[in-house]
């Protein structure tokens, strides 16, 4: 009899856990407490392990479809290149969030996953069970806590977090790509800083020929640049190149703001339920690998359960002591690049801070012997 898996969250780390655990033979249902699966956010960056994680679930053509690879991540700094880094050729892709998540969605789909929309889920049971919302309650073989930076499967559980706020917010927008900002260095991801009059900064993101993914980054205690919708002449005073990009931002009526936070746990499992995503490791986006460890960590947990013989509390404890250094590491790199903003000084990308991106998803899937 196949086992069952019941997964809270429709977002990236959700769908990768329910597609790997169809992949292994397993019954999934996923709870996406919206009306529908749609992501949140506006762009996003995949390196070489989020790519290759994409790969075994069978999305990696679609994203390719509609999605590119910068020729450069370029920082300046008051308007001045101050570095060009191209990663020595390895993948990397920008895309628009929807592209990311409407692959998985259409994999999890074709590959018999259950999608129950309107269905919120508001605690889980170490024992293996989730309860609904509406006072349903489910039980599983595992359950998966995909549920996001507030996860109730995580509060309802009791698992201990140090949640540390950073001084910075950012404001993430999605806009279209005008003629203006097409070829040449506007083809490059464009990591722009300025530190006078006052610390503000915009991530530049080609997404595809269509549209741009705008990180504004401003400090939480500065009124006039934090605030939303964004004040055109704060930002353009900065960034006049961007002249005609910031109009369209500030045309926006309510773009969401989000402060950086770091969230570290004291454990991602208890009993049959596992955390991933940001449910489990929140972090920082200054390397852009939130999604590309919860992609991995939820792959790596489905070709654990999949494959072991050994009660599931037990290989959820072997899964966590394989797979969480790398994302440990990552995280606090990127807590030290948010404090610091030191992605300003360019070349930053070192052969340690691109430990990640260069993980190779397939070797935290082979786990140590699993067999009682």
């Amino acid at each position: 009899m196949a086992r069952h898996a019941e997964i809270a969250g429709g977002g990236f780390a959700g769908l990768t856990a329910a597609i790997a655990l169809r992949q292994e033979g397993w019954s999934v249902t996923l709870h996406e407490q919206g009306e529908e699966l749609r992501p949140l956010g506006a762009g996003i960056f995949l390196w070489e392990n989020g790519l290759r994680v994409l790969e075994q679930l069978g999305a990696y053509d679609e994203v390719m479809a509609d999605s590119v690879m910068p020729p450069f991540y370029e920082t300046r700094v008051h308007n001045t290149t101050v570095s060009k880094e191209n990663f020595a050729g390895r993948r990397w892709r920008t895309m628009t969030r929807a592209r990311l998540h409407g692959a998985l969605v259409n994999v999890a789909v074709r590959s018999g996953v259950e999608i129950r929309t309107n269905s919120e889920v508001v605690a889980a049971d170490p024992d293996g069970s989730l309860t609904l919302a509406n006072g349903e309650q489910r039980e599983a073989d595992l359950v998966v806590g995909a549920d996001g930076v507030g996860s109730k499967v995580r509060d309802s559980i009791g698992f201990k977090v140090e949640r540390t706020i950073s001084r910075d917010g950012i404001s993430r927008v999605l806009v279209p790509r005008d003629r203006e900002h097409k070829g040449g260095d506007w083809d490059n991801v464009i990591d722009m800083w300025n530190f006078a009059p006052r610390v503000i900064r915009i991530l530049y993101v080609p997404c595809n020929d269509d549209y741009l993914y705008l990180g504004l980054m401003a400090p939480n205690e500065d009124a006039e640049a934090a605030r939303t919708p964004i004040n055109f002449d704060v930002w353009v005073d900065s960034f006049p190149l961007l002249a005609p990009a910031l109009r369209r931002v500030a045309a926006l009526e309510d773009p969401r703001r989000d402060t950086y936070q770091t969230n570290v746990l004291d454990r991602w499992s208890e009993g049959k339920v596992a955390l991933v995503g940001d449910s489990a490791h929140a972090m920082c986006p200054a390397l852009a690998q939130g999604a590309g460890c919860a992609m991995m960590n939820a792959l790596a947990l489905a070709r654990a359960v999949g494959q072991s013989t050994l009660p599931v509390p037990e290989t959820l404890r072997a899964w966590e002591q394989h797979v969480r250094p790398v994302t440990d590491r990552c995280q606090s790199r990127s807590a030290w690049f948010a404090e610091t903003r030191s992605m300003s000084r360019g070349y930053q990308f070192t052969y340690d801070v691109m430990e990640t991106a260069n993980t190779d998803p397939l070797d935290l899937c082979k786990m140590p012997v699993l067999t009682a």
